[in-house]
C-alpha cells in the first residue's frame, strides 16, 4: 500500500446515517478473490435499488462525506477493501465503528471525524453531485467547495497513512530496538533460548 499526504480530487455526500459494514459489502461477495478487487461490490444492494445513486453517477471519487455511525456492525475488513478498491481515500463522518476505523487506517483509508454541524455544512455544499476537494494530512484539514474544516488525527495513524504502513510495518520500524532487547534478554537469561 502506498502512503499519501494530500488528496486533490472529488468528494461526494452519502447523506445516510448508520451505513454498516454489511451495506458497504454484502457478505455474499466476500468469497470473491481480493485480487479481483472489491470496488464493484461497494454498497452493491443500495446501488442496485437506486440507479440514480451518487456512486452510479459519479466516477473517480476520492472522498466521502456521510452521517454518524459509518462502518458500524461486523468487523469485516472487506468493507474497507470495497471503499479502497473503489478509489476512496478518505471518509468524513461524525462517528465510526471502532473496528472499522482501525481497519481503515491499516489499509490507507482516512476515517476522519468532524462535528455533525460541519458534516451537515459539507453535505449541503456538495449536494447531489460531486465537488472538488482537498485533504491535507499534515495540516489536518479538508476543503470542499470552499468550505474548510480541521480534524484531529492520532499521530501514529498519521504516520501510518503518510508512509503506507499497517501495524506490522509500524512494528518493523523498531527492528533495531527489538533485536537489541532480544539479545540483552537472552544474554541475561540464556536458559530462555528455545532448544535446538
Amino acid at each position: 500500500m502506498s502512503g499519501w499526504t494530500q488528496i486533490n480530487g472529488r468528494a461526494v455526500a452519502l447523506p445516510q446515517a448508520n451505513i454498516d459494514t454489511d451495506q458497504l459489502i454484502p457478505a455474499r461477495f466476500m468469497s470473491a478473490p481480493r485480487a479481483d478487487g472489491y470496488g464493484g461490490f461497494l454498497l452493491h444492494d443500495i446501488r442496485q435499488d437506486d440507479a440514480d445513486h451518487i456512486l452510479n453517477r459519479c466516477t473517480n471519487i476520492d472522498i466521502v462525506v456521510t452521517r454518524r455511525n459509518f462502518g458500524s456492525g461486523s468487523s469485516r475488513e472487506a468493507a474497507v477493501y470495497a471503499l479502497v478498491d473503489f478509489g476512496i481515500k478518505a471518509v468524513f463522518a461524525p462517528s465510526f465503528g471502532d473496528i472499522f476505523r482501525s481497519n481503515a487506517v491499516n489499509n490507507g483509508l482516512l476515517p476522519a471525524q468532524l462535528p455533525e454541524d460541519d458534516i451537515e455544512a459539507l453535505i449541503a455544499v456538495i449536494g447531489r453531485e460531486d465537488a472538488g476537494a482537498t485533504v491535507d494530512l499534515s495540516a489536518s484539514t479538508v476543503q470542499i467547495a470552499g468550505q474548510e474544516f480541521s480534524f484531529e488525527l492520532d499521530p501514529v495513524w498519521r504516520k501510518k497513512l503518510v508512509n503506507g504502513w499497517d501495524d506490522i510495518d509500524l512494528t518493523t520500524q523498531h527492528d533495531d530496538e527489538i533485536q537489541a532487547f532480544r539479545a540483552a534478554r537472552f544474554a541475561a537469561h540464556p536458559w530462555a533460548l528455545p532448544a535446538s
